[in-house]
């Protein structure tokens, strides 16, 4: 009988001025929840100060956690509001640099497909997805800000579609 090696997964919801990221370990069926938080950029400095202030501290949450994979929501945008895309769309680059400068590879998931796979629902809202996230790891409060649970969602959504395990209700 072969024994699966753990994966550590790191999910995160990119975004410009907070990226929520969360760092998951996935042994076979059995998911754990290591660590969650954001990362945040100073709204008044510079695009390429901003960019390098969230790029490194994706850099130490993966010096701290050696992750195996990222899952990374994909962008979506709104056609009434292609600058926002664009925006998110820098954030999204650099993290796809770190995780190629660690050779970890990324995986990418739509909003739909993450909510479809955590409450059945491609189109959930935010509240529902925070709901899944505290029933799945018996957590006592939604995470907050609600990219934390975004970003452990796409991280719970890498889990399910890469595993033969099948979501609990």
């Amino acid at each position: 009988m072969m024994t699966e090696s753990p994966v550590t997964i790191v999910g995160i919801d990119p975004g410009l001025n907070i990226t929520g990221y969360a760092v998951l370990q996935s042994n076979g069926s059995q998911l754990s929840l290591l660590e969650a938080g954001v990362l945040r950029s100073k709204r008044e400095q510079s695009m390429s100060q901003r960019l390098y202030q969230l790029y490194q501290g994706l850099v130490e949450v993966v010096e701290q956690h050696n992750p195996t994979v990222f899952a990374i929501e994909e962008l979506y945008s709104h056609y009434q509001m292609p600058k926002t895309a664009i925006l998110m769309g820098h954030a999204r680059g650099i993290y796809c640099l770190a995780a190629a400068q660690h050779g970890i590879d990324v995986h990418n998931y739509s909003a739909t497909q993450i909510k479809k796979v955590l409450t059945g629902n491609g189109r959930a809202p935010k509240n529902q997805i925070q709901l899944a996230v505290m029933r799945q790891f018996h957590l006592a409060e939604p995470p907050d800000p609600p990219d934390v649970a975004d970003a452990i969602a796409i991280a719970t959504c890498y889990h399910f579609t890469n595993r033969s395990t099948i979501m609990p209700s």
